[in-house]
């Protein structure tokens, strides 16, 4: 099989990694065969997760959904076309190179069918080009970087995840209207930035004006400077993009932003931030997921299954997610009568439409992009929670969510 290799940028060290790891799995591939799996009564299936370093708490909410979806998918069987499915995990550190060691040994060792993952957008960007090289389907979740389904895709790469436009734009539908002044903070690396730029696009078509845009360092602890910069530009909001524990939630409230008349308006995040965010209660945004806010059969079956596994614990932010891949790779295989060649799976996957927590979601056909809702919400203390609440305004439908195809 021809090989292409090509540098993503993002680092001298990776760039060589893809390059080292492509050439040993022509030279494999070629003693060994297709790289297919070992029987054809089993589908292989490789899960690439942060299991450990920064984002852990996403990793392990995805397998959990995951392996959820897969139960829920198969009614308990484990089974789809009459094979098995295998879900082998793998922990991408949250480092680049060792998510391409790891695909690569799934390819490579394991002859997997298909790859899903990851929980970073830096693990997942440096995978892309193995799936297009091996030919392989690979099902994004739940990284968020537009080039992953833009300049970076490639036709074998799905995305269950939403992307950081289909952020954006949800967190402008929720605050954005003309004359309305913005400003913004986010970390200075790639997420934060073009996290940025999206929303930037979305509120200004919808009439805002973007007064200031501040970015801290990612491993910042001290937001007095920018905090101070956003009070100076006088904003009627303040948006706010940020993953980590290292959150400006304590400094906002603490410079009394909400004082002096700027309201704040960010995502709501998973649980554990969720329990950081008392100070910021009554903000307007949005989110992508709170175990209340949908109402349909496959989010009840999670919540209820989910506490019944966990010891009472309910489904988190990335958690409907990996359900959601799940369901669409077995949703596929059924409709491929468990062919899993990346050429048949194209086929029928484009333009596929699957249940799921959030509703139905669309590959759209264009960039393989899964359009689904998005949530409206104010966060509210409510009886019976021990930290604030997303509570849901309106739906964002398919629709109004949908992000611009930049592939």
């Amino acid at each position: 099989m021809q090989r292409k290799v090509r540098s993503l940028l993002i680092g001298t060290v990776v760039f060589m990694m893809i390059f080292i790891t492509a050439c040993s799995s022509k030279s494999s591939n070629e003693e060994q065969g297709s790289g297919t799996n070992s029987g054809d009564d089993v589908i292989k299936i490789g899960l690439l997760a942060s299991l450990t370093g920064p984002l852990e708490a996403y990793g392990n909410q995805t397998v959990r959904g995951f392996e959820l979806g897969i139960d829920y998918a198969t009614d308990g069987t484990k089974e789809v076309a009459g094979k098995k499915i295998e879900v082998i995990v793998e922990d991408t550190e949250t480092q680049a190179d060792v998510a391409v060691q790891k695909a690569t040994r799934l390819l490579e060792e394991e002859g997997v069918d298909i790859i899903v993952g990851s929980s970073s957008s830096g693990d997942t960007l440096a995978v892309l080009p193995l799936m297009e090289e091996y030919e392989k389907v690979m099902i994004v979740e739940p990284a968020v970087a537009d080039s992953i389904t833009g300049a970076n895709w490639n036709e074998y790469i799905f995305r269950t995840g939403r992307s950081s436009s289909q952020d954006a734009i949800a967190g402008a539908q929720a605050i954005a209207d003309e004359g309305v002044k913005i400003a913004t903070l986010a970390p200075d690396y790639a997420f934060g930035r073009d996290g940025v730029a999206a929303f930037k696009t979305a509120a200004e078509e919808l009439g805002a004006d973007i007064v200031t845009e501040e970015y801290a360092d990612p491993a910042a602890v001290d937001f007095t400077s920018n905090i101070q910069r956003i009070i100076d530009a006088k904003p009627d909001y303040l948006f706010v993009i940020w993953a980590g524990s290292n959150s400006p939630w304590s400094q906002i409230a603490d410079m009394k932003v909400q004082d002096k008349g700027i309201k704040i308006s960010t995502g709501a995040p998973d649980i554990a931030a969720l329990k950081t965010m008392e100070a910021i209660v009554g903000m307007e945004g949005f989110t992508v997921y709170h175990h209340t806010l949908p109402d349909n059969e496959v989010n009840n079956w999670l919540v209820e299954e989910h506490q019944k596994q966990f010891n009472g614990e309910m489904p988190d932010l990335f958690t409907p997610g990996g359900m959601s891949a799940a369901i669409a790779a077995v949703e596929a295989l059924k409709k491929s009568e468990g062919d899993t060649s990346g050429s048949t799976l194209i086929g029928v996957m484009e333009g596929m439409s699957f249940e799921t927590p959030k509703g139905t979601m669309t590959f759209r056909e264009e960039d393989h992009q899964a359009l689904q809702t998005m949530y409206s919400i104010t966060l509210e203390n409510v009886d019976g929670f021990d930290y604030p609440v997303p509570v849901l305004k309106r739906e964002l439908t398919p629709e109004e969510t949908a992000p611009p195809i930049q592939n």
